[in-house]
C-alpha cells in the first residue's frame, strides 16, 4: 500500500538509498517583471493540505501577513494512487475551481505530467491553470513582492539586512530538518534512514544551543527562517516520530531539546502560527468524530491524550525576555553568506 500512496519511497531515489525528493515544476516568481507572476487580490487561489509542512508554511504566512482576503484556499483531504483529492469539500470537488483531483490542474496545465501534484499549488481563476508549486521562493515572493496587501503592521519576515543570512540557514532548515523525517521515512535501506536520523537530530541540536540565548534564530527579530522551522516542530512528535523505523531505536522527542521545545511553543503562542485546522491536522484538536490524528501516512490511530498534548503546547515558554544576536556560528561565515540569494537566483 504504501508504494501505491507513496511513490517517494520507489521513484524518487538515489543509488545507495537516500530520498530525493522531485523539483518542482511551476516556478514562476510573482513581481513586476514581463515574465513573472503579476500580483493581483482575488485572483489565485491556494490548494494545501492541513497535514502538510510544505502548505503550513505558506498558511503561516498568509496569516501573519494578513493575505486572507487576498488568495483564497482550498484544501485537499488525501492522498490515493492518483495523488490528492478534493473529498474533505462539498461533492468532492473544489469549491471555486471544480475538480475532484488536483493532478486534474496539472495535467490540464501540461497534458503529458507525470510527476506528484503537491501542495502547495497556486492556480490562476482567470485561466484555471497551475502558475506555482515552488514552496521554496513562494514565501519570499508573499514577503516582498506581495508586500502593498500585506496588512498594516505585518511584520518584515525577510529584511534586506538578513536576507543573505536567512537564505543559507533557510536551506539548512529545508535539506537537515524540513527534508529530515522524510529522508528517515522514505529511506530505500536502513542504512540511509540511519545516517538521516543522526543528521536531523544533530541539526535540531544546534539550533537547541542556537535558541539558548536567542529568543528567534535571528535574535529578537521573527524572520521567515522561523517559519520553517516551525513547520516540523510541530508535525514531529505526533506526526513524523511514531512512524520512524523501530530498527533506529528509540526515536528522540521535541520535548528532549528544551530552549528548541519552549521556543516552539512561543511560536504556537504567537498569533498566525496555528489555527484549528492545523492542531486537528496535528492531533492536538479532535476530528470530526471525536478521534485525534497520531502518525504518519494513513495508518492513523486515535489516542486518548490529545488534551494532554494541546496543554503541552500552552504551556508557557517564558521567553518573553531573550532577545540575543543575530549572528551565529553558522552557516554563513567567513562571508560564504555574501555568495548566496534566493532572489537574486531565482527572479
Amino acid at each position: 500500500m504504501a508504494t501505491v500512496l507513496y511513490p517517494e519511497t520507489t521513484v524518487e531515489q538515489t543509488s545507495d538509498g537516500g530520498f530525493r525528493r522531485q523539483n518542482n515544476a511551476f516556478t514562476t516568481r510573482f513581481g513586476p517583471g514581463v515574465n513573472q507572476l503579476p500580483v493581483e487580490a482575488g485572483r489565485y487561489r491556494l490548494i494545501v493540505s492541513a497535514g502538510c509542512g510544505w502548505s503550513r508554511r505558506i498558511l503561516i504566512l498568509r496569516r501573519l501577513l494578513g493575505l486572507e482576503e487576498a488568495i483564497s484556499v482550498g484544501y485537499v483531504s488525501h492522498r490515493d494512487d492518483d495523488g490528492w483529492l478534493f473529498a474533505g469539500q462539498d461533492g468532492g470537488v473544489d469549491a471555486v475551481l471544480g475538480v475532484k483531483r488536483l493532478n486534474d490542474l496539472y495535467r490540464r496545465t501540461l497534458p503529458d505530467y507525470q510527476g506528484r501534484g503537491t501542495v502547495p499549488t497556486v492556480v490562476d481563476l482567470y485561466t484555471g491553470k497551475v502558475v506555482n508549486n515552488d514552496y521554496h521562493t513562494l514565501p519570499y515572493d508573499l514577503e516582498t513582492a506581495w508586500a502593498a496587501l500585506h496588512r498594516p503592521g505585518a511584520p518584515d519576515l525577510y529584511p534586506a539586512a538578513l536576507r543573505p543570512a536567512i537564505d543559507l540557514l533557510n536551506q539548512q532548515i529545508f535539506d537537515d530538518v524540513n527534508n529530515g523525517p522524510y529522508k528517515v521515512l522514505f529511506a530505500g535501506s536502513l542504512l540511509a534512514a540511519r545516517v538521516a536520523k543522526q543528521i536531523f537530530e544533530a541539526r535540531l541540536a544546534d539550533y537547541d544551543h542556537r535558541l539558548a540565548t536567542r529568543r528567534y534564530l535571528f535574535g529578537s527579530q521573527l524572520t521567515d527562517s522561523d517559519v520553517r522551522l516551525f513547520q516540523t516542530l510541530l508535525s514531529y512528535d505526533r506526526g513524523y516520530r511514531p512512524g520512524l523505523p523501530a530498527e533506529l531505536g528509540i526515536p528522540f522527542a521535541i520535548t528532549d531539546f528544551p530552549h528548541l521545545w519552549a521556543y516552539a511553543r512561543d511560536l504556537f503562542a504567537t498569533p498566525g502560527f496555528a489555527d484549528d485546522a492545523d492542531k486537528i491536522a496535528t492531533g492536538l484538536l479532535p476530528q470530526a468524530d471525536g478521534s485525534y490524528r497520531y502518525g504518519f501516512g494513513t495508518a492513523r490511530v486515535g489516542t486518548p491524550d490529545g488534551e494532554a498534548a494541546l496543554a503541552r503546547w500552552q504551556a508557557p515558554h517564558h521567553r518573553e525576555a531573550l532577545g540575543g544576536s543575530p549572528l551565529a556560528a553558522g552557516p554563513g561565515a567567513a562571508g560564504t553568506e555574501g555568495y548566496w540569494s534566493w532572489l537574486e537566483r531565482t527572479a
